[in-house]
């Protein structure tokens, strides 16, 4: 009776070589490179010293984000966006908790429409939602306006709040809100002492969403501002038409920073959420 060879543990216990999964591993890395490939050029070409847009830059210098910073123009704009994005924030919050609680905890018949009405903007082509907040603003004279601007980007941000809180809410048991009421709460004071300190994460992200979204939107931002009232985007695509120059590239990093840094803080939430709920 002859003896097998002994396989080592480690040798036993290794998984087996699999090339279609270093493939789709590949293949996915390569498209994320290619999405990501026109974001990472525009940061060097923002250190350009020349006049012009060159790339690869023949040197560097930070003299196109000081000019940002000190051009009252620049700042100007982007003071008006972020005032529009908080108000767009806190609308799109107050409202879309709103909707998020009648999609979840409301009849199931409605709920399909509900969420078709609510997702419509994402739908829908973003000029023809720009020019039809164009025409419907117009009629009521808010065109050129801080109402305007915070309605139109509303409607734009108010899905991803919808979506955000829904999920959010959905995690929540509904008899929590239940044994509140049989104390002898009311409907509305069960759901800020009970349930919305559950969804503050859910709340925060979609806040995070909402003020992004406010923040970088063009398309519309065009359609219902005026000369006077210029969000950052507009005026970005503006001096893209007149004079094109690396302060372009400069702010669109500074953009991509904050989007960045926005997703970080939601998933930091997420993160924290589920520890709380892991406990």
């Amino acid at each position: 009776m002859t003896d097998t060879p002994s396989v080592p543990p480690a040798r036993r216990n290794r998984a087996p070589f699999d090339l279609g999964s270093l493939s789709l591993r590949v293949y996915v890395w390569l498209v994320v490179l290619f999405i990501m490939l026109p974001t990472l050029i525009i940061v060097p070409m923002s250190f350009s010293p020349a006049d012009y847009l060159e790339f690869p830059p023949r040197g560097f210098t930070l003299h196109w984000y000081e000019e940002f910073f000190a051009d009252p123009q620049w700042q100007r704009a982007a003071l008006l966006s972020l005032r529009v994005a908080a108000l767009t924030m806190v609308c799109s919050v107050v409202i879309g908790t709103m909707v998020a609680y009648a999609i979840v905890r409301g009849a199931a018949r409605l709920r399909s429409a509900t969420q078709l009405m609510v997702i419509g903007p994402v739908i829908a082509p973003h000029i023809a939602v720009a020019v039809a907040c164009y025409l419907f603003y117009q009629r009521l004279g808010v065109v050129g306006t801080m109402t305007g601007f915070v309605a139109a980007h509303t409607v734009l941000a108010l899905p991803f709040v919808v979506f955000t809180v829904s999920a959010a809410l959905s995690r929540v048991d509904p008899d929590l809100e239940s044994a509140a009421m049989s104390c002898g709460a009311s409907r509305l004071r069960a759901f800020f002492l009970v349930t919305l300190p559950l969804i503050v994460p859910g709340l925060l992200s979609g806040a995070l969403f909402a003020f992004i979204i406010s923040f970088d939107e063009p398309v519309v931002s065009f359609f219902v501002s005026s000369v006077r009232q210029r969000t950052l985007p507009r005026r970005m695509f503006e001096d893209i038409e007149q004079n094109l120059t690396p302060v372009i590239p400069a702010i669109a990093t500074l953009l991509t920073l904050l989007s960045i840094a926005v997703l970080v803080a939601a998933a930091l939430l997420r993160v924290l959420e589920a520890r709380r709920r892991s406990r």
